[in-house]
């Protein structure tokens, strides 16, 4: 069975001597929760971007093939503003990639219905941005992202913002809704922790121009639960990952 996506020697560049990203190699199979740790300015955004098609790569090869047929339709993107249009509910933000493929309001209510449903809206469709917590914005774009049916869901520290409680019970109902409808997922952040928590594996990135410097397995059972994060062998692969981030640092 081929990869959903690979990566071929992908690098970015933004001008002479403004090189963000690469070369870098990388294969993400179907059903896979990938963390990409770094801190800010090493290119995981830049990362995410590339996959989505939303800028070119000035050398190497994405091949997007495993996704379905090269549709860049079939990815989903969560930013980490949640970039909500102000004057439309909920459900009209939800609605907006589905208008902009051509399909009516009303043919497309049951598929809005449903992606409310998967992260927890269904009882505040009708609100606007300003009327919702911060938690309930970026509920309301993962939802955005979903109702499309995309096979790759892109996450760029979308819980960056959040305080902590909230980001622990969004990162704990983001895992439910991979596990249950079967995602796959790669996921950005800056935090150890939640890299750890998260990830099935977890990809390390070195200072800019950004590359992929180590590949760890936390090595923690599935399904995860909050209880793991008093347990040691959770601190331990924070640990191991941490100890990994600081050698990519290292000049």
């Amino acid at each position: 069975m081929s990869p959903l996506l690979r990566l071929d020697s992908v690098a970015k560049a933004y001008g002479p001597g403004a090189a963000a990203l690469g070369p870098i190699d990388l294969t993400l199979e179907a059903g896979e929760f990938v963390a990409v740790l770094g801190p800010s300015g090493c290119g995981k955004s830049t990362l995410l971007r590339l996959i989505a098609g939303l800028v070119p790569p000035s050398s190497g090869r994405i091949d997007r093939r495993g996704i379905a047929a090269g549709d860049e339709q079939d990815i989903g993107f969560v930013f980490q503003d949640p970039t909500l249009l102000p004057w439309a509910s909920v459900v009209d933000n939800v609605f907006l990639p589905l208008r902009l493929r051509g399909m009516e309001r009303r043919a497309a209510m049951p598929r809005i219905r449903e992606a409310l449903a998967r992260v927890g809206l269904d009882g505040a469709s009708q609100r606007y941005p300003h009327q919702l917590s911060g938690g309930m914005r970026m509920r309301a774009s993962i939802a955005r992202a979903l109702v499309t049916g995309p096979r790759l869901l892109l996450l760029d520290e979308p819980f960056a913002a959040l305080d902590e409680i909230t980001r622990f019970r969004l990162n704990d109902d983001l895992l439910a809704l991979w596990r249950r409808e079967r995602l796959t997922v790669l996921f950005v952040t800056h935090s150890v922790f939640e890299a750890v928590f998260l990830a099935t594996r977890v990809l390390v990135m070195s200072a800019p121009p950004g590359r992929i410097a180590a590949e760890l397995d936390p090595g923690l059972p599935q399904p995860r639960s909050g209880n793991l994060r008093a347990d040691p062998a959770f601190a331990a692969a924070c640990g191991r990952a941490s100890a990994a981030l600081a050698r990519a640092m290292r000049p």
